[in-house]
């Protein structure tokens, strides 16, 4: 799952960004409202599944970054993260559209804990909270994944890689994406860090199970598709 941070407090941001990604989340961070804004508005393919949001920003404050997100038809719960601590703040921010507000400082067990619930009400129906493909079954809310019911262990990059892969199984997808969306960085030609990646996965969520899932397509990228297959090649050094 993909959560957009706004914050302008740097050490706040960056405390935020490290550990929701330790708990398994991708996280894009800005620093000010109109970023923020931007980000929220112009993220492709399912955009963000949860906004945390400080009050206080340079640029457009977190009011009218709630505002513009709503008025934009954008439903993803909203987390108000800040010190203004009076209840006039709270109710106001939840009257525009908020879904929840927590004040600083805080405990990031908390935070976290509340991120959870946010996501679990956010979710349409309790299918959205899994991804499948033939046997192979990940839980977005608990961050477990599972195959013809055996537990698999995945690092944080290794359940963001395989979330991608499944949200858009099927469809090729180039190194260069896959690298600004688990890596947050441009693709680098002489770097091996996807084909490793990819490489550990496979040992993880292939090599014991049949059908085989994740392809590759020389030349063009990785594919997760559970029907034999037509578009790519499995290719052992990834």
């Amino acid at each position: 799952m993909k959560i957009l941070v706004v914050e302008d407090e740097a050490k706040t941001g960056d405390y935020l960004r490290q550990g929701l990604a330790e708990a398994g989340f991708v996280v894009d961070l800005a620093r000010n409202g109109t970023d923020g804004l931007h980000l929220a508005l112009s993220e492709r393919d399912a955009g963000y599944d949860l906004l945390i949001l400080d009050v206080m920003l340079p640029g457009l404050d977190g009011w009218q970054v709630l505002q513009g997100v709503r008025q934009a038809g954008h439903e993803e719960p909203v987390l108000f993260l800040t010190a203004r601590d009076h209840v006039d703040d709270r109710v106001h921010g939840l009257e525009m559209g908020a879904d929840d507000y927590l004040v600083k400082p805080f405990v990031f067990s908390e935070l976290l804990a509340r991120v959870r619930s946010l996501l679990r009400r956010g979710s349409k129906s309790r299918d959205a909270e899994f991804l499948r493909a033939a046997d192979l079954e990940l839980d977005l809310l608990r961050r477990r994944v599972t195959r013809s019911g055996r537990r698999i262990d995945l690092t944080a990059k290794e359940f963001a890689l395989l979330e991608l892969l499944l949200r858009r199984q099927g469809e090729v997808l180039p190194r260069s994406l896959i690298a600004s969306q688990v890596w947050d960085m441009n693709f680098d030609s002489d770097t091996n860090v996807i084909e490793v990646a990819v490489r550990r996965l496979r040992a993880k969520v292939d090599d014991a199970f049949e059908p085989k899932l994740i392809r590759t397509v020389r030349g063009m990228g990785y594919v997760l598709e559970a029907g034999e297959g037509a578009a790519g090649v499995p290719d052992r050094g990834a």
